[in-house]
């Protein structure tokens, strides 16, 4: 088997973040569910930015912002999506190639644009997101380029973009790709209503053995096992995936591979601005001592670090230097 050249590829949805600081009023006014993450239409996507305050556009989408961590972290990365050819996909493909990160999808030509999340931030850092999905929803197996997904030591995969068709089935055939070359799957369970909607699929590919390495936060845990109980649903899942991650929010994160299992409490922040993308930056911090063969520990810790630099600031990609935090 030839030895990898790049540590982990990410297939995710490319999208801009739009975030904008809000009250618990205005989360109420807009019928929105408060700390959720709901998907929009054109429609609502426009009410919702005229509704949004003074923003800021920051490149976002969940797998890409974990490629950011690992990138930050010294990690080869590699990742495919799908932007429109607007302004907006313009600034993606700028932020994720100006991060050090290969990204070679070629922009999809007319409509729908660019994906947008809007995200309103309440003060004590509470994030409700609104996703347009728009062209990220039409990525083709076709884009998929196999050699690169078999040069990698992992392939990970964003729950969020399992929904529309076309992505759905690129996924798919990059599961066999890595499969056919010996490399290691990655899944996040992104969100429970994702759960709700292709739990059954998760669950048929978590028996088939196709997943190596799950993660998960403790609500998506309960949704995907039926176990209300946390410690039931690590009983539940720990012997069909080879590890296993769940976050539990300021009461840390658990990871069990091989039988043997771990714990980290989260790390201390002064002040909690933003928990947009903190799983992500966790899943970041956990597969870059996972690829460099630390071990359960350090890679708990690892993902702690960088979960807790995310939420300290604005945005889901890391704004300190992530190498010097973990040294």
């Amino acid at each position: 088997m030839t030895a990898p050249t790049i540590d982990v590829i990410a297939i995710g949805n490319a999208i801009v973040d739009v975030m904008a600081p809000c009250d618990d009023t205005q989360i109420e006014a807009l019928g929105m569910t408060r700390g959720g993450m709901t998907l929009i239409d054109t429609d609502q996507a426009h009410a919702l930015y005229e509704a949004m305050g003074p923003a800021r556009e920051i490149s976002g989408g969940s797998a890409a912002n974990t490629l950011a961590g690992l990138a930050a972290l010294g990690a080869n990365c590699a990742f495919i999506g799908q932007v429109a050819d607007d302004q907006l996909g313009e600034v993606f493909a700028h932020d994720i190639r100006a991060a050090g990160i290969a990204f070679k999808a070629p922009a999809r030509v007319g409509e729908p644009p660019t994906a947008r999340c809007l995200i309103f931030v309440t003060p004590d850092g509470q994030r409700t997101m609104n996703t347009y999905l728009g062209a990220s929803q039409f990525l083709p197996p076709e884009a998929l380029d196999e050699a690169q997904i078999a040069a990698a030591k992992v392939l990970y995969l964003e729950g969020y973009l399992w929904d529309p068709e076309e992505p759905r089935a690129a996924m798919r055939r990059a599961i066999s790709a890595a499969r056919e070359a010996g490399r290691e799957v990655a899944f996040t369970l992104s969100d429970a209503f994702v759960i709700a909607r292709h739990g059954d699929d998760f669950r048929a590919l978590i028996d088939a053995g196709a997943i190596d390495i799950l993660f998960a936060n403790h609500v998506e845990l309960a949704a995907l096992t039926g176990c209300e109980d946390f410690h039931d649903g690590i009983a539940a899942l720990k012997h069909k995936v080879p590890t296993l991650v769940v976050t539990r929010s300021e009461q840390g994160a658990v990871a069990v591979r091989g039988g043997a299992a771990a714990e980290v409490p989260a790390e201390p922040v002064a002040r909690v601005v933003d928990t947009t993308g903190a799983g992500d930056l966790f899943a970041a911090g956990f597969l870059f001592g996972h690829v460099n063969c630390r071990s359960l520990d350090a890679c708990l810790k690892l993902g702690a670090i960088c979960a807790a630099e995310n939420i300290s600031h604005y945005g889901a990609r890391p704004e300190a230097n992530l190498r010097e935090l973990v040294a």
